[in-house]
């Protein structure tokens, strides 16, 4: 009864992603969105420094599923050529003007909506966390594989709740809490608090 009960939460995540991706799509308000997005957006990240406008990068997703990840760029290009992968904080010195913007109102995370659609990622869930420090978590903090049991999201709880560079402990919590109250209203409530965060550029929105 329980694989049964899951399985329909997932079919109504699912659809509620489609239907969000479609419905913005052809909702007239949010043209002059779109446009900014579409044209204005690229054009401001390359003027700042000349370099890509997009940054694709190896995310682990479902039940360790890899995936790319598509985000607009935000910092400069070739920022983990010294240092590796690491945690990104909001002062992070490698991030530009523009994308210091974009990040704060979570415009950096629009490319995404091409992983929800392909059904790699959902509006709402555990953040989808580069295998290579899932890896290194994964060995320091017991159950931290439990995040892959819940479909990646564009925002969660761990976002609402939490700060900008919240630590991996904390954020396991958020994320085991999400995935036993997960449900169709619950999603709704957090994509809700998701948009206002993002409308009034607050720093809990999404990280790298």
């Amino acid at each position: 009864m329980g694989k049964i009960l899951n399985s329909n939460r997932y079919k109504l995540k699912r659809v509620l992603d489609i239907s969000m991706i479609i419905g913005g799509l052809i909702f007239p308000l949010l043209w002059p969105f779109w446009i900014i997005v579409i044209f204005i957006v690229p054009l401001l990240i390359w003027f700042e420094d000349k370099g890509p406008i997009f940054y694709s990068q190896e995310r682990i997703g479902k039940n360790k599923k890899n995936f790319k990840v598509f985000k607009f760029r935000t910092m400069v290009p070739d920022a983990e050529k010294m240092t590796g992968p690491v945690w990104s904080s909001k002062d992070d010195p490698r991030i530009t003007k523009v994308g210091n913007f974009l990040r704060r109102t979570a415009i950096d995370e629009i490319p995404q909506l091409i992983n929800i659609f392909k059904g790699e990622m959902s509006f709402v869930g555990p953040r989808a966390e580069r295998p290579e420090l899932h890896k290194e978590f994964s060995k320091k903090i017991p159950g931290f594989d439990k995040r892959l049991e819940v479909t990646p999201g564009l925002s969660g709880l761990a976002q609402i709740k939490g700060s900008y560079d919240l630590n991996p402990e904390d954020k396991l919590k958020f994320d085991i809490e999400y995935s036993k109250k997960m449900s169709l209203i619950f999603d709704l409530k957090i994509i809700f608090i998701s948009v206002f965060n993002s409308l009034t550029a607050r720093w809990d929105s999404p990280e790298n």
